[in-house]
């Protein structure tokens, strides 16, 4: 199969997920599939079809790379949305492909007006606003000069949306954060209606915000992490579970990650195992070796803490993950050989690792993992 490692993505949990987060938004509410991270490791190409077959026809992309990669599997009747990275080129690019993007600075405004006057055509403007994150968006003490603008120039853009992110939905320690910045992107939303723009969508809910903060789900939703199966955080999914009793997750994870034995060898007592001194044989041992390391995204943090799943039994990683490899001990399985499946991420028979529990032992988000798995590992979609 040309490759090391495969990653298999369920069909069937991704649209038990859609269907899931549908129901706490509703019908009216866009739902947009935010597929930017190579969809959170899931790949573009696999996601941006499941979703259209969801009947999800909006997408929120980070950058004009990532635009291009979901043009490529998009259906005509889809909608795009850049909310980060444009340069004056990739500006022109966007508004000649009807691309909707966020503008939130005076530098990107004025390119943007003066691309599409020189185009003949209107920009796809949504007005990123800035409540309490302080990243990106316009500042509440220049509305007035921001309206003003926005009022004279408004033959050359459509005010596709008005929007803000939260500082942390996921967390309750933001809770008092997030609540005044609710409470500022509503002070926006009212000077902007009150000098006659109005915005065609608001939108200003992530997944955490959707999930805890029932006020933050207006015109339209950008739903990220929970899409694939995750909850933005244990705190999200103890508030989630108050309101929805029937079952523990209604959100179910849809991507696994294998690879398959390379070589299976004895290795004496008293003997180092892989690079340096880390792992000395205490008894004769029986390892196989795996043909993943930190290059394919399986962190050199792992090195005798990691876990795989082999005959349906769970085993240690021993000594140094390398590059390419690394080495698990399999004294204790019978008959373990050459092409044997291995699960790094999912289900074997009756044991999982998942990703939580992977991101546990190398200390990273899921977000971080996940965005983290090379673009090269093959990516299948299965039931």
């Amino acid at each position: 199969m040309f490759n090391t490692s495969f990653i298999e993505i369920s069909r069937k949990a991704y649209r038990n997920n859609i269907r899931y987060l549908k129901k706490i938004i509703g019908n009216e509410v866009v739902f947009s599939s935010v597929i930017k991270g190579n969809a959170y490791g899931h790949g573009i190409e696999n996601i941006l079809p499941l979703a259209e077959e969801s009947g999800i026809g909006h997408f929120s992309v980070f950058s004009a790379n990532e635009a291009l990669d979901a043009i490529k599997v998009m259906s005509p009747g889809s909608q795009l949305m850049i909310m980060g990275y444009l340069d004056d080129a990739e500006i022109e690019w966007a508004i000649n492909h009807d691309i909707e993007f966020f503008v939130f600075d005076w530098g990107r405004l004025n390119k943007t007006i003066e691309t599409a006057k020189m185009l003949r055509k209107k920009a796809r403007m949504h007005i990123e606003v800035e409540t309490g994150f302080n990243r990106t968006g316009f500042e509440y003490n220049r509305m007035g000069e921001l309206v003003k603008y926005l009022k004279r120039e408004h033959d050359h853009f459509v005010f596709q949306g008005l929007c803000t992110h939260y500082a942390g939905a996921e967390s309750l320690s933001n809770y008092l954060r997030i609540k005044n910045q609710i409470a500022m992107f509503r002070k926006f939303n009212r000077f902007f209606v009150r000098h006659g723009l109005n915005p065609l969508l608001r939108h200003t809910a992530c997944s955490a915000a959707a999930l805890t903060y029932p006020g933050t789900i207006m015109d339209m939703v950008r739903f990220g992490i929970a899409q694939y199966g995750f909850w933005p955080s244990p705190e999200t999914h103890m508030f989630r579970f108050r309101k929805d009793t029937r079952d523990a997750n209604p959100l179910r994870r849809m991507l696994s990650w294998k690879s398959r034995v390379m070589v299976v060898k004895e290795v004496e007592a008293g003997s180092f195992i892989g690079y340096g001194s880390s792992f000395l044989a205490n008894k004769k041992l029986r390892i196989a070796i795996i043909p993943v390391g930190y290059a394919n995204g399986f962190s050199r943090a792992l090195s005798n803490t990691g876990r795989v799943l082999i005959r349906g039994r769970r085993v240690p990683v021993i000594g140094t993950v390398t590059m390419n490899t690394m080495t698990v001990n399999v004294t204790d399985i019978p008959g373990v050989e050459r092409g044997d499946e291995i699960v790094i991420i999912g289900k074997q028979k009756r044991m999982s690792i998942s990703i939580s529990s992977f991101c546990e032992m190398s200390e990273q988000l899921n977000y971080q993992l996940l965005t983290r798995l090379p673009a090269n590992i093959p990516r299948f979609i299965v039931k």
